[in-house]
């Protein structure tokens, strides 16, 4: 291929993602899966309460993308093939990728003059620059949860063993716990164990002890405390048998700080599960990553940057597997095994024990 067709590519590609998240935001997709038979432009109009001259216009970057298709019968009317609803809908589940469209437009709106002006001082983005895509990166990671955490993941960890084990009891610590889903989802399932959720957000713990309220979970308790200050908290030395950290040490601006507190909080006896991005730590080792120029563009506009603040060391998204063994290391986790996670193909499972 010619580099000015991979150009002209990219500019086709790059605008249709954009379209596709937006058509994804205002669930279109969702609507146009619905239907039995292609509509008009005035019935999807009708069915999704939307304007029909935005819907024309956006239609027609779906028709010539390939994405939507005319009626054979009926070029003014509109199919979405049941193949390609099976990812661009909600009902996709872990094949959704649709849902993905919408994170370089949002980081786009949230932080590009942040990120430009980051090339010429060094500077990192504040979290607090960021409100809209951690919206929807909770929201993403929530319905993640939801479909695999207690069904697919839990049983995958150590054999099982960690299953039995809360089936019968354990103290349970999730850290960069968020709004707190993956604890509420744990704490219903087994209300044996007692679980703590960590987060330095106040707004999003405050939603999750609201949410703990609402589901009466007496064995689910948040704090609002910064993973590399746990090294200092004397009355969690050694408090918990199972820690977990869920695409969360990528983003903290002293992760070596923030894994030698996870040592420090862990029984000598508990084991560390640090799910993190599937990569390798040298931009040779991820030219065939399949989503490699998506994922180093995310981590361009978010993860680093937050990870840059507070002189911090800003990792990225694509830190890769060496760095995070080595890191890991230096914190003193002396045994790790790499796991692959069943059904997902974006993240790698870290079990680690003393």
């Amino acid at each position: 291929m010619a580099f000015s067709d991979k150009l002209i590519d990219i500019l086709n590609y790059g605008a249709v993602n954009l379209a596709i998240g937006i058509g994804y935001n205002l669930k279109l997709f969702d609507v146009l899966d619905d239907q039995a038979a292609p509509v008009s432009v005035e019935a999807l109009a009708e069915l999704s309460s939307l304007d029909p001259r935005y819907l024309k216009e956006w239609l027609a970057i779906m028709v010539t993308a390939g994405i939507i298709y005319p009626s054979p019968e009926n070029p003014e009317a509109y199919l979405l093939p049941k193949d390609h609803g099976d990812l661009l809908c909600r009902r996709a589940g872990s094949n959704n990728l649709g849902v993905y469209c919408q994170e370089i437009p949002l980081l786009t709106a949230c932080a590009m003059e942040q990120v430009k002006n980051g090339f010429k001082t060094g500077d990192g983005v504040p979290f607090s620059a960021y409100p809209d895509f951690q919206a929807f990166m909770t929201e993403l990671a929530d319905a993640k949860h939801e479909q695999v955490l207690v069904r697919e993941f839990l049983p995958s960890v150590d054999n099982g063993t960690l299953v039995r084990d809360l089936g019968e009891g354990i103290r349970v610590c999730d850290l960069g716990c968020g709004q707190g889903t993956a604890v509420h989802l744990m704490a219903r399932a087994f209300p044996n164990s007692r679980f703590v959720g960590l987060d330095n957000h106040g707004q999003a713990i405050a939603s999750a002890r609201q949410k703990a309220r609402d589901l009466s979970l007496t064995n689910a308790k948040f704090r609002q405390l910064d993973a590399t200050t746990l090294s200092r908290d004397a009355s969690l030395a050694q408090g918990f048998d199972w820690v977990c950290a869920f695409d969360a040490i990528h983003d903290q601006s002293h992760p070596l700080k923030a894994l030698k507190g996870v040592k420090h909080i862990l029984k000598p006896s508990g084991c560390f599960s640090m799910i993190d991005i599937k990569a390798g730590s040298a931009i040779r080792d991820n030219m065939d990553h399949p989503m490699a120029p998506f994922l180093y563009t995310v981590s361009l506009m978010h993860c680093m940057p937050v990870g840059l603040n507070d002189q911090g060391r800003g990792l990225g998204m694509m830190w890769g597997q060496q760095q995070a063994m080595a890191l890991l290391a230096e914190a003193g986790f002396s045994r790790v095994s790499v796991e692959q996670i069943p059904n997902d193909a974006f993240n790698l499972h870290f079990l680690c024990r003393l």
